[in-house]
């Protein structure tokens, strides 16, 4: 769906403001890395220092990086030396929840009334959750050579959720004491704390308003295709995400309304089904939308539509609520799934490689794995996926297979038996059962290499003597006038020399004679191949090799 800015000659008059809804909503943000590793910002948090050599780095961008707060060797007083990385909720926010991942090490060491440690705090600095230090027989916590492990992993206990989170390393003790000198970890740090990734879980009551409300669909009595619904929208928090069409209770189209430069993405891998991001304002606080809803989703006659516009906590607005009729001609099929969209995104690929297309080997066996999503990334699941192979070979017609349905999440196998040929795959989903063309498809290819199998007899001979080959060209169709096969011959170790040039008959099944020519004694090694062929839908394949002695 392509959404536009609109000036205010093109934004409808009608008005129709809301209020947010009651409950306050939530989302993610994933600061430094996400649950999978990747690198992310590290928005909402701020580092400060006092002290000599006295850090506070974000590190982030790098592999393995992190937010570092660390004190390097130096003369140090306690409770006056301290790094702190600091995250501050937005106003009208809080934390909900918080999972971080850490490790930390105060091997600077202790001495009378002075210690180096480090500790986890809040909503206040003094709310300490986690601490570690030399004085209290603790010189580290965590694993630095694994940051997402379980022994970095800290769960920010419900006491200590609220606008602010601390991640500190000092010199501490009492007033005016000094702290050891001379010892530090192999990085020069006397204290440190590494935070490599947190998930922190914002929690915003105030949501979304609407307003100037028009378009094709907020008046006319029936619509058909795709109609037009344009409206204004602003939020105070998170930012305006997504356009919802619930049609009788069912939700059948939810749309992105502004990305706001790619900011506005869930970026997923939660647990509780929240959407998460990488920055707290990830969507824009005001937007003029105008937003396309295909009507094709639901059958012809009378329907009613709600219209919501969301916040990127999941907090809604009413856009629209009315009463529509829907006259499209030829009325479509039945649904292919919970959450069929004609925006739907098909996504497949084999499973264990990369890429499109894969070689293997006769009668190896190779597994399809994929996900279907409509728009924003709502999995489609129970939808019908139909598979269309197209053999490699001139001429061939394409081929329906069993189809597969998408399972809870969307997600999608599908198992190839071994003795499958080279082929193109052509994945299809269709929004509605019937539909003459899918809404999106995705092609595979897979090329299998010839199957060979040969055995020679006797398997010594002498001089002026045969030996006989006999074997069989796995899998087909065998083209007319059957397949060219190559015999080759080499020394062990030395390079194959092609010696005869033999056609298989119509069931793939070939034979051959060699009679030795100069005396013995020699070893020797044969196999058969078998080259690509326009006709013959595999790629190039060897036989087993049989070793022969010449006496």
């Amino acid at each position: 769906m392509t959404f536009r800015v609109l000036t205010a000659a093109f934004v409808a008059c009608l008005a129709l403001a809301t209020a947010a809804s009651a409950q306050a909503g939530q989302y993610h943000v994933y600061s430094c890395r996400t649950p999978s590793g990747e690198s992310a910002p590290a928005d909402g948090w701020s580092g400060s220092v006092a002290g000599p050599a006295s850090f506070a780095e974000n590190t982030c961008p790098q592999p393995g990086g992190a937010l570092i707060a660390a004190l390097g060797e130096a003369t140090r007083t306690a409770n006056t030396d301290i790094a702190t990385w600091a995250f501050e909720a937005p106003a009208g926010e809080s934390v909900a929840s918080a999972t971080l991942w850490r490790a930390g090490d105060a091997d600077g060491g202790a001495v009378v009334n002075a210690a180096y440690q480090f500790w986890l705090a809040g909503p206040a600095e003094t709310d300490i959750f986690e601490e570690c230090g030399a004085g209290l027989a603790c010189a580290g916590r965590g694993n630095p050579a694994q940051p997402m492990s379980a022994e970095n992993r800290v769960v920010v206990p419900a006491a200590n959720v609220g606008s602010h989170l601390y991640v500190t390393a000092s010199c501490g003790g009492i007033a005016k004491f000094k702290c050891k000198e001379g010892e530090h970890d192999a990085s020069g740090y006397q204290a440190a704390v590494y935070l490599y990734a947190a998930d922190i879980v914002l929690e915003q009551a105030a949501g979304p308003a609407a307003g100037n409300v028009g378009g094709e669909l907020a008046s006319s009595p029936s619509v058909r295709g795709t109609s037009d619904l344009t409206f204004s929208a602003t939020d105070p928090g998170a930012g305006v995400y997504e356009a919802v069409f619930n049609v009788d209770g069912r939700v059948v189209q939810s749309s992105v309304i502004d990305e706001n430069g790619g900011r506005c993405r869930n970026v997923e891998q939660t647990a509780d089904g929240l959407p998460a991001f990488l920055y707290l304002h990830p969507c824009s606080p005001a937007v003029s939308a105008d937003v396309g809803f295909d009507s094709t989703l639901v059958g012809n006659g009378s329907h009613h539509l709600i219209v919501t516009v969301t916040d990127a906590a999941g907090n809604a607005a009413t856009v629209l609520d009315r009463q529509i009729t829907v006259s499209n001609p030829g009325a479509p099929g039945p649904l292919n799934g919970t959450n069929a969209s004609a925006q739907a995104t098909l996504t497949a690929g084999w499973k264990g490689a990369r890429g499109e297309r894969i070689t293997r080997g006769y009668g190896a066996t190779e597994t399809i794995d994929g996900r279907l999503t409509g728009a924003g990334g709502v999995p489609i699941s129970g939808a019908e996926i139909e598979p269309l192979a197209t053999p490699a070979y001139a001429g061939a017609q394409p081929v329906a297979m069993a189809g597969v349905r998408t399972g809870a999440d969307g997600d999608f196998s599908m198992r190839l038996r071994g003795g499958t040929s080279s082929r193109t795959l052509l994945l299809a989903y269709r929004s509605h059962i019937g539909d003459a063309l899918p809404v999106a498809t995705r092609a595979l290819v897979l090329d299998v290499r010839a199957g060979l199998a040969v055995s020679v007899a006797p398997r010594t001979a002498s001089v002026g003597r045969s030996i006989f080959f006999r074997g069989r060209l796995l899998g087909g169709p065998i083209p007319a006038g059957g397949k060219q096969l190559v015999l080759e011959a080499r020394s062990p170790g030395g390079p194959w020399i092609e010696f005869d040039v033999i056609r298989t008959g119509a069931h793939g099944r070939y034979h051959a004679s060699y009679r030795f020519k100069f005396p013995g004694p020699a070893r020797y090694q044969f196999r058969v191949t078998c080259e690509p062929e326009s006709d013959f839908p595999f790629v190039a394949g060897s036989s087993n090799v049989v070793g022969v002695r010449e006496r």
